[in-house]
Parts: C-alpha cells; structure tokens; sequence
C-alpha cells in the first residue's frame, strides 16, 4: 500500500517535470500538457462539478471525466469521489492541487513576465455584482479605470449579491462586488470600499410595528414582531444575520416571502407586503424608495463592508491586479 508521504512524491516528481517545461520558457506556454493538466484540475476541484468546469476549459464533460480518470489510473489513486449527487476531493486530490496551483502560480509569473515588454494591458476580465453595485460603485469606479486602462474589457455580470462569493469560489468570475461575510473563505482576497448600514424598512403609508424601538421592554418588541409580516432574504449574509436577531429576540417571524436579491426586497416592502432589511444604499438608490420608510429599531444590525473580492491566487492575473490597484487607490482618495 502506498503511504500518502510517497504519493506526495510522486505528485512532486511529475509536476517537477511538467514545471522544467515551462522554466524553458517556451513562447506558446499556453499549450503546455503541464499547464492544461493542472488549470482543468484546477478547475474542477473548485467548482466541484464536472459540467462548469468544462465549460470554464473549454471542453465536454466527457473529455474533462476522461482526463481526470485517465490522471487517476496513472497516479494509482482517486483524486475525486463521485456521487449521483456531488464531487468532493480525496485527500490525494488535495495534495496533487496543491502542485497544481504551484505550477499554475509560476505560468502566470512567467506571463507577466514575458509580458513586460508589451506597450498596454490588453485583455478581459469579469466582475459580477449587484444591480445596485453596477450603478453605484462601478459607476464612480469605471470611467477613471477605463481612461487608464482602454484595452481591458471588463465583463460585468449582475444578480443577487449573497451568490458572489460561490461565483467566485467556482472560479465563474475573476472578481466580485460582495458584502464581506463574518468570515472570509480560504483562498480569498477582500479590499472593502465602502461601509453601509443594514436597515429596518417598511411601506411608506404602514403603521411602525408596536415597541420597535422598545429595547428595554422585550416582551412588547417580540409580540410586535411576531405579528409583523416581514419580507425575508432568501440567502446569505444579511438572512444569517436577521435569522439571528430574530433567534435572540426569541421570535419566530411570520415570513411573506422569501426572495433573492436587496433590490427585488425594496420592490415587495414598497408593494405594501411587509416590513424587511435592506442594506442604506440599495435602499438610497432605489426607484421605490420614495414609498419606503426607514424603522428606528433596537438592537441595530451590523453595517455590510462592501468591496472587491477575488481568489488569492488571481491576483497574480494583472489584469485582475490592475482593476484591484485602481480600486484601492481610487476609494483611498474618497
């Protein structure tokens, strides 16, 4: 039986090799076996599933199944274990990504290298964010790093901001405009850019449910709130942080709907279905806020730290590094 201290040498010993290939400093680099190798296993042990890591490579999901069980048979080890319902990596494919991402770190050095000489950065890069993000952050952000940088094309892709992480985890986009959760996954980089509080709203024309500020009369603030329809987020930091405000208060709210994304949340408070908790800044920008009111509550709910978030090992990418940078020095300013 092989010990996982020799597999480790094994992997060590062929990744040694695929990484003197790419030392020679071959100008079609891109191409390398050694390369391809690691960036599809890469791949797919972020995402976890077969079908977008293919996508993300360029590839069927037969040729990815292929490749992977063709490593494995070489390697005399599972890499991955497959169920009708997920992937999950071995402990043998945690220590042969580990090479991988070695390998993939040195490509990209060599890269930039090779690049140096290149008049401007030119290229694409992807960001994913809220509606409210695109023209509230992005709208102060874009214009100076498109002035800076007119060869780069920045992909944005908008949606509920609580999946921004995952999208980011599964490698779907090179960066992301999140709330930072409480604790930030392995493997990640945050630059926060701004602080905005997280609010109580409810319709406009609505009575305030009854001790909402009543800190000190919790009895009186649980029955208001028990009784108070309440719009809830499907998912994410804000509905882990209300779950457990309600939990402390030691309410069991009566939930209207659960739905997914800050902007579609005003949309329902302003429709009269309930009272809810927005992020200020969804709520200021806003079409509906004129048909909304802010709630004076008790205990208050931390504020989002708004920013960039990206993997670690992406910002190697300069075109990754470039918008980071600008971005950093851009709110440094403001």
């Amino acid at each position: 039986m092989v010990g996982i201290g020799q597999r480790h040498a094994v992997y060590r010993s062929g990744f040694i090799a695929l990484s003197d290939i790419f030392e020679s400093q071959h100008p079609d680099f891109c191409n390398i076996h050694g390369y391809t190798l690691a960036a599809r296993l890469e791949a797919l042990a972020s995402s976890l599933h077969f079908g977008r890591a293919a996508a993300q490579c360029n590839v069927s999901s037969s040729t990815l199944s292929r490749m992977i069980r063709r490593l494995e048979h070489e390697l005399g080890c599972r890499l991955f274990e497959r169920s009708s319902r997920n992937v999950r990596l071995t402990r043998e494919g945690e220590a042969l990504r580990d090479h991988s991402e070695d390998l993939l770190e040195r490509l990209e050095a060599l890269r930039r290298g090779l690049g140096k000489e290149a008049p401007s950065l030119g290229g694409s890069v992807s960001l994913y964010c809220s509606v409210t993000a695109s023209y509230s952050i992005l709208a102060e952000l874009l214009p100076t790093y498109r002035r800076d940088y007119p060869r780069v094309e920045v992909k944005v892709h908008t949606g509920d901001e609580s999946i921004g992480i995952r999208r980011i985890q599964q490698a779907q986009e090179d960066l992301a405009i999140v709330a930072c959760p409480d604790r930030l996954p392995q493997g990640l980089q945050f630059l926060e850019l701004v602080s905005t509080p997280l609010v109580f709203i409810a319709p406009a024309n609505a009575a305030s449910p009854g001790g909402a500020r009543s800190a000190a009369n919790r009895s009186l603030m649980s029955k208001a709130w028990a009784a108070q329809p309440f719009v809830m987020p499907e998912a994410g930091l804000a509905r882990a942080r209300i779950d457990r405000w309600f939990e402390q208060l030691g309410v069991k709210p009566a939930v209207y709907a659960q739905v997914s994304g800050n902007e579609a949340i005003a949309g329902m408070v302003a429709l009269g279905m309930g009272c809810a908790i927005v992020p200020l800044l969804v709520l200021k920008e806003s079409p509906f806020r004129d048909r909304i009111k802010l709630l004076d509550v008790l205990p208050a709910l931390p504020a989002f730290r708004i920013g960039l978030c990206c993997r670690s090992r992406s910002l190697g990418n300069p075109l990754v590094q470039s918008l980071w940078a600008h971005a950093s020095v851009h709110w440094s300013r403001g």
